[in-house]
């Protein structure tokens, strides 16, 4: 996400607070790659084999279009804090459906409170992949901006690099802990680490 498209967002908020459904559509699609990302540092595995992190992405947007009239914000930042909010509601419904259902006897608890707290781990590890923007609100903006940009390169990304960096940084797992969860030696996992943090720079500065 450029300079040029965080702009853009503005923009496009203001005139889906306008009324343009249009807009509001274009804006939601900003955030797509960003959620889906932070979607599945939060899903376990095995439970991504039965929930995709694009339908809980998808069901996030119906529900933003059907509450749009109750958002207050004004900010692109705003808004993404906003969906980051419906996010977790979404999240928290799949993993009572799928997980607690099945494990009743043991009475496992997730919380919001627990589900946003990873959330916001997750965020704040995707953060410290990029530069530091200072803590003006400027800086805070700008931060912003690049979240949604890195999340955008990740997407595109080969499998093997994208699932590296994720399991790496987001997940905050150590290269032994990669390597079992690719199939690969941890010596292995740290070379194609190595590769996918070079590729991803040099396609983000270009």
């Amino acid at each position: 996400m450029t300079s040029s498209s965080s702009a853009n967002a503005e923009v496009l908020l203001s005139q889906a607070l306008a009324g343009s459904s249009e807009c509001f559509g274009r804006l939601l699609h900003v955030y797509r790659n960003y959620l889906k990302l932070l979607v599945v540092t939060q899903l376990e595995r095995k439970l991504q084999q039965r929930v995709s992190p694009s339908d809980v992405v998808q069901e996030t947007f119906l529900e933003a279009n059907r509450d749009f009239a109750q958002f207050r914000g004004t900010s692109a930042g705003e808004f993404c804090a906003w969906l980051r909010k419906i996010l977790v509601n979404n999240l928290h419904r799949v993993v009572e459906k799928h997980v607690l259902a099945a494990k009743r006897d043991v009475r496992r608890e997730v919380s919001l409170e627990n589900l946003a707290s990873n959330l916001e781990e997750s965020t704040a590890r995707l953060e410290a992949i990029l530069p530091d923007q200072g803590i003006s609100p400027s800086g805070f903006a700008q931060q912003h901006e690049m979240e949604i940009f890195l999340a955008d390169h990740l997407a595109a990304l080969p499998a093997d690099y994208r699932d590296v960096i994720v399991l790496r940084h987001l997940e905050g797992l150590p290269f032994e802990a990669v390597g079992r969860r690719m199939e690969r030696s941890a010596g292995a996992a740290r070379m194609v680490w190595l590769r996918a943090i070079q590729t991803l720079r040099e396609r983000m500065n270009d």
